[in-house]
């Protein structure tokens, strides 16, 4: 690197880390610019419940866990169902299975986390990401924290042409090069707040920015160009079925197998639709059923039409003995029910009038 390139990447993090002294936003899992770092359990868990997810709608669910469970201990001696009802609404629901799976072994190993990238990146469910996240914020070890704001700020900054995901290498080497030796954590921190508040991907508050005066993209006049992104492939469309069986005020749910799309979550019975395929059309009973509609959502790799059939009938002998249980209608919001399967209740609740 020569003198230049030196320091101008010095003007960059010490440019950034003044924005964030006075411009950091206050959050529950993070410790004041400059103050000693926060506890690990609490990095780790918000950078579990982040990744896809934003900060407006994590908060209420830290708040949640952090009281009920507020040691890693804590949480590895929770209940499979309990964590995930706990997680119901956040989405990716591997990230709870791997959030227990992490808990426990960290708690096997006496309750303290690793301090370094590559050990981290051992425990259950920790990828790059988080893995430099919780080495930098935690433990303030010098790491490359690369999240979807960090890439935005980073393309920009140095007007990456490559389109993403190929982009990636030559971002996380700029990123690696201004990232600097000292206040590891405050300077990860400082570029997702720059990337979430100013550098937004759509019209980004040049003027505000502490690095306008670094950034190619600004100085070329097109700074929404970056990063440049491929097109979009259309997502397949998959169509599937619920059935609402009630009885007596309660509801027939199931519980989800442990591996897969909404692994262990409680759930209406359905007809097997997955990302690959449609479903099957077939219910856990005979019939006689009645539309109740349907409820559409999105999912990662695939875009689901979930129709609801309501159970009309009397002859509930037959449904599977020991795969499912009459959950109690007052009860509802208890049960842990993710997105899909909440809305697909509202919709049968709306229909029977209860």
């Amino acid at each position: 690197m020569d003198a230049s390139s030196d320091a101008r990447t010095n003007a960059i993090w010490r440019d950034l880390l003044a924005w964030y002294d006075a411009h950091a936003r206050a959050l529950p899992w993070r410790a004041p610019p400059g103050a000693p770092a926060p506890d690990p359990y609490r990095v780790w868990l918000s950078e579990v419940m982040l990744q896809q997810t934003t900060v407006a709608a994590v908060k209420d669910y830290f708040a949640a866990f952090t009281a009920r469970w507020p040691a890693i201990h804590d949480l590895a001696a929770a209940g499979d169902e309990a964590v995930m009802a706990a997680w119901a609404g956040l989405g990716y629901y591997a990230r709870a299975r791997n959030l227990l799976a992490c808990a426990r072994e960290v708690a096997a190993r006496g309750g303290q986390f690793p301090d370094t990238e590559e050990e981290l990146r051992a425990l259950p469910g920790l990828g790059a990401y988080t893995a430099a996240a919780v080495a930098a914020i935690a433990f303030g070890r010098r790491a490359v924290v690369v999240d979807a704001n960090v890439e935005r700020v980073v393309a920009r900054l140095f007007a990456i042409g490559e389109a993403l995901p190929g982009a990636r290498t030559a971002i996380r080497e700029k990123a690696d090069a201004i990232t600097p030796d000292v206040r590891s954590g405050d300077f990860a921190q400082a570029m997702m707040d720059l990337g979430a508040t100013i550098c937004t991907s759509r019209s980004p508050r040049c003027l505000l920015c502490p690095l306008s005066a670094h950034c190619e993209a600004r100085a070329m006049g097109e700074p929404d160009r970056f990063p440049v992104k491929a097109p979009k492939k259309a997502k397949p469309a998959r169509r599937g079925q619920a059935y609402w069986i009630e009885r007596e005020e309660r509801v027939w749910l199931v519980r989800r197998p442990g591996k897969g799309m909404l692994g262990g979550m409680r759930a209406l019975p359905d007809d097997g639709w997955s990302a690959r395929a449609d479903g099957c059309g077939e219910g856990p009973l005979a019939g006689p059923w009645e539309s109740a509609g349907k409820v559409t959502h999105t999912f990662t790799h695939f875009g689901l039409d979930l129709h609801l059939a309501v159970y009309l009938g009397a002859d509930w002998t037959r449904l599977p003995p020991g795969e499912g249980e009459w959950w109690p209608l007052d009860r509802l919001g208890e049960a842990g029910l993710p997105t899909l399967f909440a809305k697909a209740a509202q919709l049968a609740l709306a229909d029977t009038g209860d």
